[in-house]
């Protein structure tokens, strides 16, 4: 009884509200640009990349926790760095998951020992790893608000040859399409993305906010307006509501939002199932009904006899030629 109040304690709720309504603008801003960058990561099977920036992005806020400068910058250079080089060296699959692969450890390694060297409040140097909602004020939210639109604008104006870069490369090459062009600005808009979500969610569960929302999109449709919308929704909800659950509780953001991300991929997932299973279904009676190979007609094999000759009503074997009998047999 104690951890549940604990995790959900809603006393005063009324003021805590008012005090972090900063937080909550904040959290739908970036469950936006969550939302509509996410399913170009899925596309580009770039998951993994989102982890590796959120190191570096961590070490530079680090950095800056410990000389004394703004965090957001710090937090931006970072992502901005371990996106040029994810873009530049990475243009193989098999290139990008090595530098990922040694570029998080570095990253995290740095920003660890930024924070041991920093000797002001613990919260700040927790707060990096897991998130916090009470740290953003007026600036820092203009600010997000300026990078988000970026972030946004950037997208749209991408949006289709990006679209067409991610689902087939080579076709999209050929077809005049800048594929290595596109692949460094997205990974740029990609570390402004990151860089702003560090600040609400933490370096370590950013994946919760830019990667669930867009996977469990994915499991309800495939449409390339639907998907976005979807995803756009689901983030917005878990962020937003990961905070008005943690004001309840004296825990981080992070656990309530990673929650309830996780519970949406989970229930779309099910349905996404279950409509997969339900259409297997119907295909299946469908070709029951017609007796056949989907596509021909009643009482015909695939190829178009019943193996003798004949169809399902009646023969259809070679006419005999004018002046001839033909042969029944006994």
């Amino acid at each position: 009884m104690d951890v549940l109040s604990t995790v959900f304690s809603f006393q005063d709720y009324g003021e805590l509200v008012a005090l972090v309504q900063n937080s909550i603008w904040a959290g739908a801003v970036l469950g936006i640009v969550g939302g509509l960058i996410g399913p170009f990561v899925v596309a580009r099977n770039m998951p993994f990349a989102v982890h590796g920036i959120s190191e570096l992005s961590f070490a530079g806020a680090s950095a800056s926790l410990l000389l004394g400068v703004n965090v957001v910058t710090g937090s931006l250079v970072g992502s901005v760095i371990a996106a040029l080089l994810i873009g530049v060296l990475g243009s193989r699959a098999r290139d990008r998951n090595s530098i990922i692969a040694v570029l998080m450890p570095f990253g995290l390694g740095l920003g660890i020992l930024c924070l041991a060297l920093y000797k002001g409040r613990a919260a700040n140097k927790f707060g990096l790893l897991t998130g916090q909602i009470v740290s953003v004020d007026n600036p820092q939210l203009t600010f997000l608000i300026v990078i988000a639109a970026i972030v946004v604008a950037t997208l749209l104006v991408i949006w289709r040859p990006l679209m067409f870069a991610s689902v087939d490369p080579d076709v999209a090459a050929a077809a005049g399409i800048p594929v290595r062009t596109l692949a460094i600005v997205f990974m740029l808009v990609l570390g402004l993305a990151t860089a702003v979500s560090v600040q609400i969610v933490g370096a370590l569960l950013v994946l919760s906010l830019l990667v669930t929302p867009a996977a469990a999109a994915l499991r309800l449709s495939s449409h390339p307006v639907v998907v976005p919308v979807l995803s756009t929704v689901f983030a917005v909800v878990s962020v937003v509501g990961g905070i008005l659950l943690a004001l309840g509780g004296g825990l981080p953001i992070s656990p309530y939002v990673t929650t309830i991300s996780f519970a949406i991929w989970v229930v779309c997932r099910i349905v996404g199932a279950r409509r997969d299973r339900r259409g297997r279904d119907r295909v299946v009676r469908r070709d029951q009904r017609g007796g056949g190979a989907p596509g021909l007609p009643s009482g015909t094999n695939g190829t178009g006899t019943n193996g003798t000759g004949t169809t399902g009503t009646g023969t259809t074997g070679t006419k005999p030629a004018a002046g001839q009998k033909e042969e029944v047999p006994a």
